[in-house]
């Protein structure tokens, strides 16, 4: 045996489940990462013994051995490619890095960088750039395209973004050998870092470009359309990958996000896909019935009001809504009858409202006696 305690390093009981293993390995393996401790040897030191751990006891065979007292290491102690060997067989355990499954996404947290795995790079990408417009109502039912003028990093003309005098090309970085990063051993595992000679570009501008002086990208202004779908909400966004900033050589462009302001309208509310009108009834309109002209979003329709119509009561227009962004057809237009009641009367009319009065057979507050 070599002394440790593997459950304690985990901080376990003997007994503990594969799952409750994978999560203590997961929680130890964020906290003590060397990517999230540069220059900290201690905890170097502390994710080693986690990564040690997890290899025995995540694997039966393994475990069931170290539980028994039948795993010594071998010379040279824990190192890369370094194995355990039972008493009785004389086998040696060899791991590496990448036999331990599952868990290789936990190292994405650190920029894909480690465990020597062989995953591609990740390519490198251009700032992505935030904006807002304002578009009418009206824009908003049926759509348009906007231009935007925006400054910004784009690619530059004179060497096409590599950075070198027209005439010369870049070469490759001698420390990395165009890979864009470099391996450290780490005990158990090999991290990759950017290459600190090219930058992580993987190469060497010797000659820079006049123009962007060996950036490849010039600043300037970029005059871009986009389109703004039909039914797209108020406070909507949008998001058009690769209309942003150009990254440095080697690097795709960053994404545009436009933020979609809907200017209110005179008469129309929108909620949801529904559409809203507040419509006036004068009260002979709601007491007698009638038929109304009503705009919508695809001109005037006629209305029926039938009699007795109370105040607040809500008419449905099918299909005469805001279009749906994801989907086919529109939402419903909703009209809500509202009661006028005329704060002034001419003599005609209080004559004739008073003759109502008299002649009003019903009670309405009856069921408050």
């Amino acid at each position: 045996m070599n002394g440790k305690d593997y459950y304690k390093i985990l901080g376990l009981n003997k007994g503990a489940s594969e799952k409750e293993i994978k999560d203590a390995y997961r929680r130890l393996a964020r906290k003590y990462h060397p990517d999230a401790n540069p220059n900290n040897k201690e905890a170097e030191e502390k994710f080693k013994d986690i990564a040690e751990a997890y290899e025995v006891l995540s694997d039966p065979e393994k475990r069931r051995k170290y539980d028994a007292g039948e795993m010594f290491f071998g010379a040279g102690g824990p190192g890369p490619g370094f194995g355990f060997r039972d008493f009785g067989g004389g086998r040696t355990y060899t791991f590496r890095s990448g036999d331990l499954g599952d868990l290789g996404d936990l190292f994405d947290l650190f920029g894909g960088l480690g465990m020597g795995s062989g995953r591609a790079r990740r390519p490198r990408k251009g700032k992505d750039v935030r904006t807002s417009v304002q578009i009418s109502f009206e824009d908003m039912l049926r759509g348009v395209t906007i231009p935007l003028s925006l400054v910004m990093n784009s690619t530059c003309s004179t060497c096409g973004g590599s950075g070198a005098k027209p005439g010369t090309i870049p070469k490759t970085c001698p420390q990395c050998q165009g890979r864009g990063t470099i391996s450290q051993d780490q005990g158990l595992f090999a991290f990759s870092r950017p290459c600190p000679q090219c930058g992580g570009s993987g190469k060497i501008v010797e000659h820079p470009c006049p123009t962007c002086r060996g950036r490849g990208l010039v600043e300037g202004t970029k005059k871009i359309n986009v389109k703004i779908p039909a039914g797209i909400k108020d406070g909507g966004n949008l998001r058009f990958a690769g209309k942003g900033e150009a990254g440095p050589p080697g690097s795709v462009p960053g994404d545009l996000y436009v933020t979609v302001n809907v200017a209110p309208h005179k008469y129309f509310r929108r909620v949801n896909s529904d559409i809203y009108l507040d419509l006036p009834l004068t009260f002979a309109e709601a007491a007698l019935g009638t038929t109304v002209d009503v705009p919508t979003i695809d001109g005037k329709v006629k209305l029926k009001i039938p009699a007795g119509t109370q105040e607040g009561r809500k008419f449905r227009l099918k299909g005469k809504g805001a279009p749906h962004v994801k989907g086919k057809g529109n939402g419903n237009m909703i009209v809500v009858a509202h009661v006028d009641i005329p704060k002034k009367l001419s003599p005609k009319e209080r004559e004739l409202i008073e003759k109502l009065r008299e002649y009003t057979s019903y009670n309405p507050r009856a069921y408050l006696e």
